[in-house]
């Protein structure tokens, strides 16, 4: 695994210790199957109870049955499960920082308690429901309303892209309160909840291996405790995408270091003209070259924003530019590697197609590139660009 300027030495001993226990997991129950299960359309759900033994739901939370992993720690573990696919990360990523984390940031005691122990072992799953069909970027734009009917609220709307949806116990829902100009609220819906279904979405070519759905609410009732009492307004959302793009930052290393990985060793292996190996040629040394630079600031940027992270001075724009930044190294690493590879770069034989074609989703999802770059130029320029 590429680690040209030995980072590996600022790890504490639980940090390696937990990247190699995931590392060791991702070779033997992932990589073996993982192709298969892309190709088909299918997520590997005999795997959710040896994630949740591993610690890796709601790892860096502290208390309610969560392992309390270091930021850089559970970064790690992200990089190690991309490294086997974007789908297994994104289910990890989905249960512990965008329902785990604002369940345990805003939930009362009675949610924390009765929700997050369950959640780490994976007995219960839960999906994130804030974008819409019509309101992706512009979240504060979403449509769905809560109307409050006296000892109960009643949600009505449509979610989108939404991870884990047929697989979830559990929904937060974001939803206006009162009407189209009304408060952002959380609201935790049982899935088995009357009026509530989450329809599968196919023919992906994209995070095969994930389960992404589209949530339809039609008087989906809730008690009044299902609401989340510590948030109001975007902030609720919007710290919880926060929490996920530092996940996704580290992640997608590992999806870039297992392209990077898979190219060298084939560059080294495969012989074309007068016998020698294609990794002579100095046009595949260029490309590798570059890739281990782009792989070397990624890990950078990631270990920096974990250090900021412990400190409590990791601002959100931090978190724009990493996400930013790694998924579209991580993207054009894809890419390059394959273009080693050849013919035989778009065959689920190798995994860098697979990865490649993951990362067009992760360039989009929580936050585009586009969106990312106009929050970085806003927080040069005091402008924002998109208002």
């Amino acid at each position: 695994m590429p680690d040209f300027f030995d980072l590996s030495r600022h790890f504490t001993s639980e940090e390696r210790s937990i990247r190699e226990s995931v590392r060791k997991f991702v070779d033997a129950r992932i990589l073996p199957t993982i192709g298969e299960h892309w190709e088909r359309g299918t997520f590997p759900t005999e795997l959710i109870p040896e994630i949740a033994e591993l610690g890796l739901l709601g790892c860096n939370l502290q208390g309610y049955g969560c392992a309390g992993l270091s930021d850089t720690g559970y970064g790690l573990a992200m990089q190690e499960l991309e490294r086997g696919d974007s789908g297994l990360r994104s289910f990890a990523s989905v249960q512990g920082s965008l329902v785990m984390y604002p369940i345990h940031s805003y939930g009362s005691d009675e949610q924390k308690t009765k929700l997050l122990p369950k959640m780490a072992k994976g007995e219960i799953i839960g999906c994130f429901g804030l974008t819409e069909p019509d309101f992706g970027s512009n979240p504060n734009g979403m449509l769905t309303l809560a109307v409050d009917d006296g000892d109960s609220y009643v949600l009505n709307g449509t979610k989108r892209w939404i991870t884990n949806g047929n697989l979830a116990q559990i929904a937060l829902v974001w939803a206006k309160v009162g009407g189209p100009k009304g408060e952002v609220r959380g609201f935790i819906v049982p899935t088995d909840t009357r009026g509530f279904e989450a329809r599968e979405i196919h023919h992906k070519v994209s995070l095969r291996a994930s389960v992404t759905s589209e949530l339809i609410l039609e008087d989906v009732r809730v008690k009044k405790d299902a609401i989340l009492p510590g948030v109001r307004g975007m902030k609720g959302p919007l710290s919880t995408l926060t929490s996920a793009r530092f996940g996704i930052a580290w992640g997608v290393i590992g999806a870039a270091m297992a392209c990077f990985d898979c190219a060298v060793d084939y560059a080294k292996h495969r012989v074309q003209f007068a016998g020698k190996p294609i990794a002579s040629h100095q046009l595949v040394q260029a490309k590798l070259a570059e890739a281990l630079t782009q792989i070397t600031n990624m890990q950078l940027q990631a270990l920096e924003a974990s250090r900021m992270k412990a400190e409590k001075k990791l601002r959100p724009q931090h978190v724009s530019m990493i996400k930013r930044h790694n998924v579209h190294a991580a993207l054009q690493i894809a890419r390059a590697c394959r273009e080693i590879l050849g013919g035989n770069g778009i065959t689920l034989e190798y995994p860098i197609m697979r990865h490649m074609c993951n990362l067009e989703t992760v360039f989009t999802y929580e936050g585009t590139h586009d969106i990312h770059t106009l929050i970085l130029g806003q927080d040069i320029t005091g402008i924002a660009a998109f208002e």
